[in-house]
């Protein structure tokens, strides 16, 4: 055997024993269209760390929840890389459930981070939990052209009110149009995420500062009276069934003259490849009632290590490359700069080739340092969170609630009764857990 022979059997027995021993990071995320389009870019991270695989387990957003909150709580380990949300980090960062992120590298510009964003993602301790994949408020999405059709003009900062009466102008169900699109499935992150934000301008709170449920008051009969009535006159049929997606597609398919939800969605219905009315699409601040709060929320998708991975380092890596500056100016090349990831980096929204490429960026900016998770309600409360609680019970409880009021959409039950029994199993969670004494 020549020596030649000899090394090139050395040199493939160690190609084969480096891949053998490359660390796969199993990676959850959700199935929204920027965590798809990271997954198609994978190949960008792993050809510059040829030692680490990644695998993806992508779900429907109330799975993901339910699965990564089951992993983590019992140390199931199933995940190396979990996509969060800003309910879960704090208070799973505070139960010693994530590692906090400390070698993200010299060049990530952690200072960049927009302030709003990542005052969500820190701990008591001042250390980052979760790196920020994309942020998010909430806004109108509207049709130009139908607007102009029903004889309006939409504000920069609406009413209810007026988004209301535009909805039922804008209807025309012969032509299957509805005039407003909103959630309706059940879940913690979907129906209510829209309808807590949506009641806190109507003046509606969870609870009072002691903590007593508030569904028994004025403001919540008012927010679900008015919400219902909406969207039996001017929503799509089976709105009990739609989410974010669900709605992503009705206006996309141009069925659809408003839709209020996450700002993330602007890139998707102003994207000509996928969006039939990408060219008719304007943009408002979510809608007030007089009382001085707007309906917007506070969000973002979050990516962390759960504690005790065997993992960590390539964990970490992978999180600085999907979450850092180069990988927004990857998606810009590749997709152009109207499709990066939004709402998580304040040079973004000072960059020229971004704000010329995104006539959403100043409303969706706007709307995310308008969010006040600290006070987002007219009345005080005793959390912290616009669209969500930031309490453990939440999670259960958000969704419980949020069962009822999508009957109460799909017609199966009265308002009335939905409140009574969302009052009823408010009092009893909150009592056994201690919070009512």
């Amino acid at each position: 055997m020549t020596l030649k022979t000899l090394l090139l059997g050395a040199c493939s027995a160690l190609a084969l024993a480096g891949i053998a021993s490359a660390e796969t990071l199993t990676i959850a995320t959700v199935n929204n269209g920027d965590m798809i389009r990271m997954q198609g870019l994978t190949d960008d991270f792993t050809s510059k760390n040829p030692d680490i695989k990644v695998e993806w387990v992508t779900l429907e957003e109330n799975v993901l929840r339910e699965r990564v909150t089951t992993d983590i709580a019992t140390k199931g380990g199933q995940y190396d890389i979990m996509t969060i949300g800003t309910y879960e980090v704090p208070i799973w960062a505070k139960q010693g459930w994530l590692l906090p992120l400390d070698n993200l590298g010299a060049d990530y510009d952690v200072n960049d981070l927009l302030p709003a964003i990542r005052s969500g993602l820190t701990g008591d301790d001042g250390k980052l939990y979760a790196a920020p994949f994309y942020g998010e408020s909430s806004m109108v999405m509207y049709r130009k052209d139908l607007m102009e059709k029903a004889g309006l003009t939409m504000p920069d900062a609406p009413t209810w009110d007026f988004v209301a009466d535009a909805a039922r102008k804008m209807t025309d169900r012969e032509n299957g149009i509805n005039g407003i699109c909103l959630r309706g499935k059940a879940g913690w992150g979907e129906n209510m995420a829209f309808l807590t934000a949506t009641a806190n301008a109507f003046g509606a709170r969870w609870f009072d500062e002691n903590w007593k449920p508030q569904f028994d008051q004025p403001e919540w009969k008012n927010t679900l009276d008015f919400y219902v009535k909406l969207m039996n006159d001017a929503g799509p049929q089976g709105a009990s069934s739609n989410g974010f997606n669900e709605n992503l597609a009705l206006f996309q398919q141009g069925k659809c003259g408003m839709w209020i939800d996450a700002t993330v969605a602007a890139s998707f219905v102003t994207n000509p490849k996928d969006s039939t009315v990408a060219d008719k699409v304007g943009f408002a601040l979510a809608p007030d009632t007089g009382l001085g709060k707007r309906g917007n929320w506070l969000w973002a998708w979050n990516l962390a290590i759960p504690a005790g991975s065997q993992k960590a380092e390539a964990a970490e890596k992978f999180i600085a490359w999907a979450t850092g500056k180069g990988y927004l100016e990857l998606v810009a090349a590749k997709e152009g700069w109207a499709n990066v990831p939004p709402g998580t980096r304040t040079s973004l929204y000072e960059n020229p080739e971004y704000q010329k490429a995104a006539p959403f960026a100043k409303m969706t900016l706007d709307s995310i340092n308008a969010a006040d998770p600290k006070n987002p309600s007219v009345k005080p409360v005793p959390y912290v969170g616009v669209q969500f609680v930031a309490i453990p019970e939440f999670q259960s409880l958000g969704t419980s609630v949020g069962q009822l009021f999508s009957a109460a959409l799909a017609g199966q039950m009265s308002v009335d009764d939905a409140l009574a029994q969302a009052q009823s199993i408010s009092e009893r969670e909150m009592t056994r857990a201690g919070y009512i004494k």
